[in-house]
């Protein structure tokens, strides 16, 4: 179910299905840009004849790879790695690796075009990039991790440096991975240039309130949704997807707000207790000891786990999906309304479908989009950056006073700029315009390059 584009603005659209076969999700991630961006472009039709929207839609390079490593028996593996540097207008690339078996171009294509806006709305001075491969960690040891690392590092170190491309962490990418990369890549160049990757460890280089970061952000950006309304999460019922760095982390923010937080998953099912979740035990089993949340069950009586079925139908006020893409779909959306949901924000890159964002949009429910309400994340790289840069380390309070206005700021952006085009209280528009016009007005500036 997608809306009706503006016509110039289709024309541009088929391009990209016609340039770009195949990819789902970058089809998605265009499209649900461009229907809101009709209104900027009669306002400013200097972007149609220099043809920014056509260059924003095309990847400025993409770098595809093979990556071969010997597992634990001495076999040789084969698997696929990308860059994608998307826009560099702002600043250099900047983007987290994907190590998961779904990823294939067209996904980390749909991250670094999303990842383009969402930079932008930081006001830092990053562009946009993403990359990643098909290689699963999961139930591999540490050397064979060490060893796929090393190997991809072989190849990307070419196309990386603080002041051209800036990896990061994503799904499947933590410390340990990040460690591994940048091991190889300052055995290779015989540099230790610190800001040529985020999300080292504290002892290296990291900084404080990363890990965090996302998670804080997400539920920060839906703290200053619901101040605009006069409310607050004070006794609000949160579910949350997911069980990783950004689930755990939005769950701590929320509960030292005051929400309670009754349910949360992974990919084989999810865990619901009324009286709220215990984030210690969640930190235990997920940080520590690497297991599946169905063991939670385990050290509190007064939960359940249900396997194989949609977080999405436990009654909530708040619903933050910080999975992974599409994993709110339309149905679930419906469940949400229904139920009485009142505010959503997504944690991951496009976990909701069209669909689903549709239906919110017609309910009346406070919706944010992924490109805001989770760029805290990014946004606290870009202030490791700024620590390397000047040989500097911060205070975790200075760090996440940081994030908390970078939020805030983003939320004022969004909010505005819709208002200022006639989409009062979207922000999937003011999200989606306020990004589109750092980068495009930076693109115009720079020239035809």
């Amino acid at each position: 179910m997608k809306s009706q584009l503006d016509e110039k603005l289709q024309a541009i659209y088929q391009e990209v299905l016609y340039r770009n076969p195949g990819e789902a999700e970058f089809h998605q991630a265009v499209h649900e840009v461009l229907e809101t961006l009709g209104p900027v472009l009669g306002k400013y039709p200097e972007f149609v004849d220099k043809k920014i929207i056509q260059r924003i839609c095309e990847p400025e390079r993409q770098i595809i790879f093979r990556v071969p490593w010997r597992d634990d028996r001495g076999e040789i593996q084969i698997n696929r790695a990308f860059r994608v540097e998307f826009n560099s207008a702002l600043g250099p690339y900047k983007g987290g690796m994907r190590f998961h078996p779904s990823v294939y171009l067209g996904i980390i294509k749909f991250l670094g075009f999303e990842q383009t806006f969402k930079n932008a709305l930081t006001g830092l001075p990053i562009g946009g990039g993403k990359g990643g491969s098909d290689f699963d960690p999961k139930g591999r040891s540490d050397s064979e991790i060490e060893s796929f690392c090393q190997s991809l590092m072989l190849e990307l170190y070419r196309h990386i440096g603080e002041y051209t491309d800036v990896p990061a962490g994503d799904i499947g990418v933590g410390s340990r991975e990040i460690g591994y990369l940048f091991g190889q890549y300052k055995r290779i160049t015989n540099r230790y240039e610190s800001g040529v990757i985020t999300g080292k460890g504290l002892d290296w280089g990291g900084s404080r309130a990363r890990k965090e970061a996302t998670g804080y952000g997400v539920v920060l950006f839906t703290h200053e949704m619901l101040k605009s309304k006069s409310d607050s999460l004070a006794g609000k019922k949160v579910v949350v997807s997911g069980s990783g760095n950004v689930a755990i982390y939005a769950i701590e923010k929320a509960q030292e707000l005051g929400a309670t937080v009754v349910a949360c998953s992974d990919s084989a099912g999810f865990i619901h207790d009324e009286r709220g979740l215990n984030l210690e035990t969640i930190k235990r089993i997920k940080e520590v000891e690497r297991r599946r949340i169905s063991s939670y069950v385990e050290s509190h009586k007064s939960a359940r786990y249900v396997p194989g079925s949609s977080i999405w139908a436990i009654p909530c006020d708040i619903a933050l999906p910080c999975a992974t893409q599409n994993e709110l779909t339309g149905r679930d959306a419906k469940v949400l309304v229904e139920n009485g949901c009142r505010v959503v924000a997504e944690g991951a890159n496009m976990p909701t479908t069209p669909e689903g964002v549709q239906l919110f949009q017609l309910a009346g429910i406070c919706f944010a989009p992924g490109k805001a309400a989770n760029a805290g994340g990014v946004a606290t790289s870009a202030l490791e950056m700024q620590q390397n840069a000047s040989r500097d380390s911060w205070s975790s309070e200075y760090t996440q006073k940081r994030l908390e206005d970078i939020m805030v700021d983003i939320h004022a952006s969004c909010y505005e700029t819709a208002g200022e085009f006639g989409a009062e209280g979207d922000y999937v528009a003011g999200a989606n315009i306020a990004g589109f016009l750092k980068v495009a007005r930076a693109m115009s500036a720079l020239g035809v390059i």
